[in-house]
């Protein structure tokens, strides 16, 4: 699971437990201007089979983690339960997008949704 805190004008997500060995990540920090798009999407988080590993670990059915390619772009992973992902869609960042699986999506996609409205003006 990943936390999430706003501070100021960034997002700040803090990869949690084993996750941080599985993901080769442990804190990811993304300006909110650059955050064009947030949703509990569960499907995408069940589609986790997809993409190249870039770098990370990819469990069939338990956990998808890391850095992968797909045809988006760069895309950065931390899910374990699907219905718990949230899609972050990025510009401007080395990731297009970031899939993660929070304790509760929709107040999280909800949050960060308004917090980078508010940034980009």
């Amino acid at each position: 699971m990943t936390e999430y805190q706003i501070e100021g004008d960034t997002l700040q997500l803090t990869v949690e437990g084993m996750d941080k060995v599985w993901a080769l990540r442990s804190h990811l920090s993304i300006p909110l201007r650059d955050i064009t798009d947030v949703k509990a999407d569960p499907e995408r988080g069940a589609g986790a089979l997809t993409g190249i590993k870039v770098g990370g670990s990819r469990i069939p059915g338990v956990l998808q983690a890391g850095t992968f390619l797909d045809s988006d772009g760069m895309v950065f992973w931390d899910v374990h339960r699907p219905g718990h992902a949230i899609v972050i869609s990025l510009e401007h960042e080395h990731y297009k997008q970031l899939i993660i699986d929070v304790a509760d999506p929709a107040t999280a996609a909800q949050e960060i949704s308004e917090a980078a409205r508010r940034a980009r003006g």
